[in-house]
């Protein structure tokens, strides 16, 4: 595969013809530019393949980070009289617009006026709609759909019936918001504009930190341009897929000009608007290093830039970082003030350290020339980024997580546990990286095509001559004028080019063995880095383990305990004054959330029914801060009394308190928690 052109003095031969090839403007074959020229595609391709996979696996596996935790009415209950207005609590801040909630009717017609009720107070973040007035009897059927603080959509539907349940003609809509076709789409949006923010931010990092003369080299400069395109492209894609993804479901819906224009007035459209101007900022920094900086050959002719490129390229790559957190997990939960600053962090470490990486790959294989110095300097740049990844991780894992048991016991924490095992795997092959580094030759030697007996190597460590990518002279340069002139014989001659050139650097790859090992473990870490970003693009779309915690203990306190059973509580009370003793009765019928029918006795010590002074009961929901709710009683007769509309909104853990007056200064009050189904 050696052929070049005949020496002075041999024996020359007719060339055998070959069939011509296209060849490229260069004066090489297609197929032989491709060749070169492929790694970088392939690493994209890859994040994009890993993308659409992962898309599909959290259409279906994504979950809320907000939540409803109560209702009123509750779902399922049955209520005497229509209520004034439908309420609906939520574990965290979320946003509604007008049509957010809707209650229909069994015909299905709208039975609520269309006008959202702010009524969240201090933690409590409630929302509610009224009704019209004069509503039948029947099943009610409650839809809503909002938006979590951290920017996913959720929905829900539950029914209440006035009077007595009925057959109801409403029809729900069976694909949630943020599900199917858009949603998939979505997902894969997300996980590409991570993957292309991390090569952009790396390979720029690896570029000005490590390897200066990386500016000038092909299969770099493809690489970071591919991972613009990438970044940039997909936050589009996400804008446009924004509407849809919250509201619709519609793909059509990505092209209105109307829903545009409602997703740039919320924040997460903020958000990626601030992204596609910072994209546009991170373009010209782009041009600047792999223009005027690539051209400048010495350390001092740079200088002067490398100080405006590292400030600007800094503050670039932070607020492209901080739209990520202002408007995802960092944004919500606890100590938001603390968290956000610190999730930019944490982005900015894992695109330097990940991002270099893919650099550091396409120059192991493209560019073995590659110094070692530059391969040493990545390797503690790498070491810093990893250090800072540990702090900032297990801060954002404590507030994210919270509790050991969240660890095993939420789906969140066991894809956390699977990232940390993925980064322990990452740092293994990264210590089999650094032992290679130390055993890096300082350049690397080969024998040249032409080197006679007693000649020196060509040394490959540098930039060669301008098309030679320091590989030497091309050794068919001196081919016959005549030779050339028939197209034949010059398409066989292009071909030698690319076939001895395709040679050459691959002796000047496998020259030294510790630069072949480096190349493979550092390709190792980039398939597992693939797959890692995959997990942390899974845990943004999973409820923080916090979070679900504390929603499931806010829905057990609101559990059906005693269901379609009446309550009966006896309480002895002893006032303190003549007389003052006794026991009060109560029976609560049916016991379920919604309307009851309450029946009271007083009994004196002697168990004779007994009239007292003053009776009150009230009704205390302390998990979702309701009440307490009195409960007016009439008296049927001597030591007894009823409420026949006795109101309970939701299930849950109540707390009974009847106070028993006997006289004008004796007086007791009697607390007893009871369930509520």
């Amino acid at each position: 595969m050696t052929a070049i052109a005949p020496r002075q003095g041999a024996p020359t031969r007719p060339p055998r013809p070959v069939p011509a090839r296209p060849a490229s403007p260069h004066g090489v074959s297609a197929r032989g530019a491709s060749a070169r020229r492929g790694i970088a595609p392939r690493l994209l391709a890859l994040l994009l393949l890993t993308a659409a996979l992962l898309g599909t696996a959290l259409s279906g596996a994504a979950s809320a980070h907000s939540a409803l935790t109560g209702s009123d009415p509750a779902d399922g209950a049955v209520v005497a009289t229509a209520p004034q207005r439908v309420t609906l609590t939520f574990s965290e801040q979320v946003a509604l617009g007008d049509d957010s909630i809707r209650v229909l009717e069994p015909s299905g017609k709208r039975a609520d006026s269309g006008e959202l009720r702010d009524l969240c107070s201090g933690s409590v973040v409630k929302y509610g709609v009224d009704l019209r007035d004069g509503l039948p009897d029947g099943t009610y059927t409650v839809a809503w759909q909002a938006v979590s603080a951290d920017s996913h959509p959720i929905s829900g539907a539950f029914s209440f019936s006035i009077g007595k349940p009925s057959a109801t003609k409403v029809v729900l809509p069976k694909e949630e918001p943020g599900g199917g076709l858009v949603g998939r789409l979505y997902d894969i949006g997300r996980y590409v504009s991570y993957a292309g923010f991390t090569v952009l931010v790396g390979g720029c990092a690896f570029v000005l930190v490590c390897w200066p003369r990386g500016a000038s080299v092909r299969p770099v400069q493809r690489l970071v341009a591919y991972g613009w395109v990438t970044f940039t492209a997909a936050t589009l894609a996400l804008l446009m897929l924004r509407g849809p993804y919250t509201g619709s479901g519609e793909l059509g819906d990505a092209f209105d000009l109307g829903v545009l224009q409602g997703v740039l007035d919320t924040k997460t459209g903020a958000a990626l608007t601030s992204r596609l101007l910072l994209a546009g900022a991170s373009a010209l920094f782009v041009a600047v290093l792999f223009g005027p900086y690539a051209r400048r050959e010495g350390p001092g002719d740079r200088r002067d830039l490398v100080y405006g490129l590292a400030v600007g390229g800094t503050i670039v790559a932070a607020g492209i970082a901080g739209t990520w957190a202002l408007s995802e997990h960092a944004s919500t939960g606890v100590q938001t003030a603390l968290a956000m600053p610190l999730d930019v962090v944490h982005l900015l470490a894992v695109a330097v350290w990940l991002g270099g990486l893919a650099a550091l790959v396409v120059a192991l294989y493209r560019e073995p020339s590659i110094e070692r110095d530059a391969v040493e300097r990545y390797s503690r740049l790498a070491f810093g980024a990893v250090a800072v990844l540990a702090v900032t991780g297990l801060y954002q894992s404590w507030r994210q997580v919270g509790t050991w048991t969240a660890l095993t016991g939420t789906a969140y924490g066991r894809l956390l546990l699977v990232k940390l095992g993925l980064v322990a795997v990452l740092l293994g092959v990264g210590w089999i990286s650094r032992r290679w580094t130390r055993q890096l030759a300082e350049t690397v030697r080969v024998p040249s095509d032409e080197q006679r007996p007693g000649e020196a190597p060509e040394a490959t460590g540098g930039p060669g001559p301008e098309g030679t990518n320091g590989e030497g002279a091309d050794p068919t340069a001196t081919a016959d004028p005549a030779a050339t002139a028939d197209p034949v014989r010059a398409a066989q001659l292009a071909r030698q080019r690319v076939a001895v050139a395709v040679a050459r650097k691959r002796r000047v790859r496998d020259a030294d063995p510790a630069r072949a090992g480096l190349r493979r473990s550092v390709l190792a870490e980039t398939a597992v880095v693939v797959v890692v970003l995959a997990v942390t693009t899974a845990l943004t779309a999973t409820e923080p383990a916090r979070t679900q915690e504390q929603t499931d203990r806010m829905r057990a306190a609101t559990a059906t305990a005693v269901p379609d059973r009446p309550v009966d509580v006896s309480l002895p009370f002893d006032t303190g004054g003549p007389g003052g003793t006794g026991t009060v009765r109560l029976n609560l019928d049916p016991g379920r959330s919604g309307g009851n029918t309450l029946r009271v006795a007083v009994d004196g010590a002697d168990g004779k029914p007994r009239d007292v002074a003053e009776l009150k009961v009230s009704f205390t929901l302390d998990a979702q801060e309701i009440g307490p709710l009195p409960v007016p009683l009439e008296r049927d007769a001597a030591g007894r009394w009823t409420a026949r509309s006795a109101q309970l909104p939701m299930p849950g853990d109540w707390r009974l308190r009847v106070t028993v007056r006997t006289s004008d200064i004796d007086q007791t009050t009697i607390d007893k928690n009871v369930k509520i189904g």
